[in-house]
């Protein structure tokens, strides 16, 4: 047990690893945090750990349990965010929704894009977007193999797939694609390295010269200089639009993200409140957000559906007999049909959930959580890939990919990842919750749905899948460390 206050020995407070003197914890932490969390609360039988990151204290949250009493019972107290000096200069001073206090402008600010930018109408009116562009993305692999182009190796689908995502959302989000742009998925890969980062200056003050001598601060100034010339760009170009429909107030459900939060700051209604840089910061929210979550998931399912061709096979009979062959258009609308696609994407999401720890949160006051006394102003982080291996929870194989798992009783088939089962939960919950689960989802299984059954995926060389490299590459998301390479060919060739 650690303590930092003289009445420490009147607290229960939650197991933790000893600690150094200034850097306390933070040289236990490791390349990948999650799985160092995960080895610790299995050493320690515990639910929750309390580490120090520096002098800062950090509640690490290791299973269902523990999940379910910060984030129901405690979730009003457990809604704080600590403050980061990179997230400040990246966000906007804490102007999105993500990293911004807990208070009257987080509500307004939420309400707004729940209300405006991610209501199921509003997903549902990108419909055509993801349609047009998934539909470019079969093409492009079909002519491919048609003109036996395929380079050695295979199709690089990591970048494919990245690709395909920024496109979606800059055209939902600003009108329009920048894929084209020089560098552009370079620097949304930098964005979210650096946002991800447990820099030494963070958490140790008196050592924040270290990030000036490493240049971490020169790279956090320029990547937020680069993207507020891209947000402001789109803005001036949404003032433009709008200047040019004067007249036209309401939202036609096929506007940008950006014209919406503009037309409405105009009429002086729901985001009255946001000024031009809090227009920008929650575009950038809603931007990075669906583009790196949306990419990371697509990238592990076709990794696993690639390491497992009996799951593969099993989709793509589900596929074909009830949408149909290759030859016929594939719709939006017929995604409800398929009950094994769902299965296989919860799978992927209980393995390789986008964001491992989930965005870290911040007790406003003192709480006791599973029997411990826990501080105010302690930092929250929830382990969402280790709650999902959490043999406890998922007793058959935890580590192994298997959907036919929820099938295995009503009350597996039952289980979901928006929130109200704490063993699933990649997205978080409460009032912290990710709100833009469905607008994610729209476009994985599309993209999906479309290379599954149109096509057969194989390894170069003959390389068997289960020897497919899965090591991971972490930033604020987790990314394979190796890009996903496959040989594809039309199904009617096997």
């Amino acid at each position: 047990m650690m303590g930092s206050t003289s009445n420490n020995h009147t607290r229960r407070l939650p197991p933790s690893p000893t600690k150094l003197p200034i850097l306390g914890n933070l040289h236990q932490v490791g390349k990948f945090p999650h799985r160092t969390f995960a080895t610790l609360a299995e050493r320690y039988r515990s639910p929750l750990l309390l580490f120090h990151f520096g002098s800062r204290p950090v509640l690490v949250v290791a299973t269902s349990a523990a999940a379910r009493e910060v984030m129901k019972t405690h979730d009003l107290v457990s809604a704080g965010k600590p403050e980061f000096r990179t997230a400040k200069k990246l966000l906007y001073d804490g102007k999105d929704v993500a990293a911004c206090p807990y208070g009257e402008y987080w509500r307004q600010t939420r309400r707004l894009c729940v209300l405006h930018l991610l209501s199921n109408k509003k997903v549902q009116s990108g419909r055509a977007v993801r349609e047009e562009e998934v539909g470019l993305l079969v093409n492009r692999i079909r002519q491919n193999v048609e003109t036996e182009q395929v380079s050695r190796g295979g199709v690089n689908l990591s970048e494919l797939l990245s690709c395909l995502a920024n496109d979606v959302i800059c055209r939902i989000a600003f009108g329009r694609k920048y894929s084209a742009t020089t560098n552009f998925r370079d620097q949304l890969v930098e964005f979210m390295e650096l946002l991800g980062a447990l820099s030494v200056g963070e958490f140790i003050p008196c050592l924040s010269w270290v990030n000036w001598i490493t240049g971490f601060d020169a790279r956090v100034d320029r990547v937020a200089r680069q993207f507020d010339e891209l947000l402001e760009g789109a803005v001036e170009e949404g003032v433009a639009r709008l200047e040019k429909q004067s007249n036209v107030m309401e939202d036609d459900g096929q506007a940008p993200f950006i014209d919406v939060l503009l037309r409405l700051q105009k009429d002086g209604s729901e985001a009255s409140h946001l000024d031009r840089e809090g227009i920008k910061a929650v575009i950038l929210d809603m931007f990075v957000g669906g583009t790196d979550t949306t990419s990371t998931l697509l990238e592990w399912t076709m990794s696993e559906l690639v390491r497992h061709p009996r799951v593969m096979k099993k989709l793509r009979e589900e596929l074909r007999s009830k949408i149909g062959p290759e030859t016929e258009t594939f719709h939006e609308a017929n995604l409800d049909k398929l009950e094994y696609l769902k299965l296989v994407i919860k799978e992927t999401i209980r393995l390789h959930p986008p964001i491992p720890l989930l965005s870290p949160k911040q007790l406003t006051q003192d709480a006791t959580i599973m029997g411990y006394d826990v501080p105010s102003g302690t930092m929250i982080m929830t382990n969402a890939w280790g709650i999902g291996r959490d043999p406890s929870d998922w007793p058959e194989s935890p580590e192994e990919f298997w959907p036919e798992r929820f099938l295995a009783s009503a009350a597996a088939a039952d289980v979901d990842f928006r929130g109200q089962d704490y063993h699933l939960i990649p997205f978080g919950s409460g009032r912290r919750g990710c709100p833009g689960v469905s607008f994610a989802l729209a476009v994985v299984e599309l993209v999906l749905a479309n290379l599954v059954r149109d096509f057969e995926w194989k390894l170069d060389g003959g390389v068997r899948g289960e020897d497919l490299d899965m090591s991971e590459c972490v930033g604020l998301t987790v990314h394979r460390r190796l890009p996903l390479l496959a040989i594809p060919a039309t199904v009617s060739d096997y």
